[in-house]
């Protein structure tokens, strides 16, 4: 087990040190994205996310609808994060012949759409079984 582990910390380490040599020669057009997105994480991000997560505590009591809210909050952010660079500047080459030209902010708000109405759903089911629990209990002598 310990001669695996080595293995695969030679190889890690080989693969790092290979992808900083395919860098270096790029570094200086890189720097700033690799220095603004943590950057912009911290100072905007994730405030912004705490922000959200104690309004969200405040005004959503019950324990199952905030997780399912956080979990889509969570994922929102992610498939924003994941369009910024996507949405924030044309590309910078042709387009490729084999791949379709999309129109990614329709897909950004078709994949969100998609999200928190399946979200929704997932809450209103909760509400209903919660409800029918409820009357069940009531009912009883």
């Amino acid at each position: 087990m310990r001669a695996v582990r080595l293995l695969l910390l030679l190889l890690g380490v080989a693969t790092v040190t290979y992808g900083g040599w395919l860098l270096l020669p790029q570094l200086g057009a890189i720097l700033p994205w690799l220095i603004g997105g943590p950057l912009l994480h911290d100072a905007l991000v994730a405030p912004l996310v705490g922000l959200v997560g104690l309004m969200l505590g405040r005004l959503v009591t019950d324990r199952v609808r905030r997780a399912w809210i956080t979990a889509g909050l969570v994922a929102s952010a992610t498939l924003l994060l994941i369009a910024v660079p996507l949405l924030w500047r044309p590309p910078s080459a042709p387009p490729n012949p084999g791949l379709p030209d999309r129109n990614y902010p329709l897909g950004l708000t078709a994949g969100l759409a998609a999200l928190w109405a399946v979200i929704a759903v997932v809450l209103i089911v909760i509400r209903a079984v919660n409800r029918r629990a409820r009357d069940r209990t009531a009912d009883r002598p």
